[in-house]
Parts: C-alpha cells; structure tokens; sequence
C-alpha cells in the first residue's frame, strides 16, 4: 500500500494533493510525516513551506533513490526511513511537534510497470508482488497454500465471486507446473463463467494477492493506532484510500475513536476522555472531475481525516477484532 497512482504517461499526480494540503495546513509550520513516501509528492510540497519538516517512511528501497535528492536539497528539514508505516512507533519522535500524518494507499506507475515486482497481470515470469521488507512472495502463497486458503484470499480480500474455482484449478495445475504469472492467468480466464469486459479478469485476484502478499490490512491496522500515538494534540490524520476494504477499515476506525466507543486510558488514576479524535465530515473527499481528467485512476481515491482532540498515548481501540477474519487470513503467510 505504498505512494500514489500516475497516469500512463508517466508523469506524477500526487492524488488529492490541494485538498489535503489545505487539511493539514503546512503554512503554519511543524514536522509532518509521510508514511507512504512514493515518488515523493506529498512531501516535497509540504517542504515548499517555510518552518516545516518531513518525516518520510517507505518500505520499497526504490523510493530511496528519490529521497536522497530530496534530502541534497532539504538538508535538515527531510529524513528519509526505509520501514513499513506499522512500525512509526519506533521513531523517536517523543519531544517532535507531529502535526500531520499522511497515509496514501495506492501505488505508482513506477512500481506497477516494474517487471521485477510482478504487480501486473500484464508482466510475464515470476509472480513476486513484494513491495519490500516481505518474508514471502505471491508464487509462495499459489505455489503452497492450500485449496481452501486461496479461496479465502481471492473472496475476502478480492471481492472474487469465482474464488472457489479460480483455487481449485490452481491446485489442478500446479500439480503438473509451477505457476507463474501467465499460467495465473490463464487459470483465471478458464475459471470464470461470467467475462467482463471493462475490467480485467484477473484484476480481483492480482489485488487480492498482492493484499495478501504485503500485509496490508494488519499493515494499516497497526499503521493507523501507532500514528494516533505519536501525533500531537490539534494535528491531522488522513489517509487516502482506493479500495472498499480499506476504505471501511479506516472509516471504522474514525468513527469509532470520534464516538464513546473507545476510550482513551492514561492510568487508573487520571481521568478519561470519551472521545478522541474531531471528526471534521463524515463524507469522504473526492477527487474533482478536473483531476480525474488530468489522471483517471484517482477517479476511486477517497480521502478521510481527523483532527486529535488531547494529547495521549495509549488507548483502546476494537478495530483488531473487527477486522480479526482479514488478519486470520493474512496470517496463512506465517508458515511460508
């Protein structure tokens, strides 16, 4: 779930940048993270504002390559991290004024296209979809897991209707020959009873996989509670999502920390608070059809934020158990 989508022409949209330029306010200064740093958009405008820093993160090493020249030019407003966003924690940031945290969850041309990430469906040889710092690949879980584990992935995490018998030739196959990105697809292709022709037969397996393969519910889970505990009372937490199920998990967890749901805990002997994050509009923001013409594929963004009420650290949260049948799933990776 790393960086933001470009269009075809290879030039990069960072989705939704003036609606949420405008949210977290860098005008008045303060150290922002950007968790998902990509080909770096996001950061290098809020850096066009005196008086702010960037911390970035990014998990592909790739991004790196960007984040140096940035670094040349902000010396001592820009730090670059190669971690995943769930461990933002373990920055040192105790006595920093965060005053805003950035989530977007899409990916760039750059990293569809690279034929070494296997992310498309179009690409030929290994099914690989690591975006970095992975214990495993999409042709280790095809390859190994069994029946009724693939069709849990390609259902839940996919929306696949064929699940059942997209997995089951998948084992018919395999059988026979290792499968790599092309036979994937001819398995899908065979699979399906009912062909659309506007999407790509095998669009909801590919993203299901790569899902899988990332850790990117529980990556965005624990994301999202450890950016609550290191941001500052009055900042902003937003993240731009573009598919259901993240979208779902992040409105959830807006929602439920901006009721009396969750309650946040100092100690026994301090008193709690009932609610603690200001909830600006329940609506998402959108892209403009302006943006959508200039870059089609942020037509499906779709941007949340809050607004922290008081300053604390630890709190509770149900999120885990309301999305523990995703991380059920995604643990299938464990004995890869």
């Amino acid at each position: 779930m790393d960086a933001t989508i470009v269009s075809k022409l290879q030039k990069h949209y960072p989705v939704l940048l003036k609606e949420i330029i405008s949210v977290i306010s860098p005008q008045h200064g303060g150290t922002f993270i950007d968790c998902t740093f990509g080909q770096g958009g996001y950061s290098k405008k809020i850096l066009d504002f005196k008086n702010t820093n960037v911390i970035a993160l990014d998990r592909d090493i790739e991004s790196g390559k960007i984040a140096n020249r940035l670094k040349e030019k902000f010396k001592d407003r820009f730090i670059f991290k190669n971690i995943k966003f769930s461990q933002l924690n373990n920055l040192k940031l105790k006595n920093v004024n965060i005053r805003g945290i950035i989530f977007d969850l899409g990916y760039s041309f750059t990293q569809i296209k690279d034929p070494q990430k296997g992310l498309s469906f179009n690409a030929s040889g290994k099914l690989n979809m690591q975006l970095g710092l992975n214990s495993y690949s999409a042709e280790d879980a095809i390859n190994k897991l069994d029946e009724k584990e693939l069709e849990r992935i390609f259902k839940f995490f996919g929306d696949e209707k064929e699940a059942k018998y997209i997995a089951r030739n998948i084992i018919k196959e395999r059988s026979k020959n290792k499968i790599d990105t092309k036979g994937l697809v001819e398995i899908i292709d065979k699979s399906k009873k009912r062909k659309n022709f506007k999407v790509h037969n095998a669009t909801k397996v590919f993203q299901a996989l790569r899902i899988f393969v990332n850790k990117e519910i529980s990556e965005l889970i624990f994301g999202l509670i450890n950016a609550v505990k290191v941001l500052k009372k009055g900042g902003v937490l937003g993240v731009v999502t573009f598919h259901s199920l993240e979208d779902r998990i992040v409105k959830y967890f807006f929602k439920s920390l901006s009721e009396n749901k969750s309650i946040s805990r100092y100690s026994p002997f301090v008193k709690q608070a009932d609610i603690l994050f200001n909830l600006i509009q329940k609506k998402p923001i959108t892209p403009s059809d302006e943006e959508i013409s200039k870059n089609p594929p942020s037509r499906s963004a779709k941007f949340r934020y809050v607004i922290k009420k008081t300053d604390f650290y630890n709190f509770e949260t149900d999120i885990e158990e309301q999305f523990r049948n995703y991380i059920e799933i995604e643990n299938y990776g464990d004995k890869l």
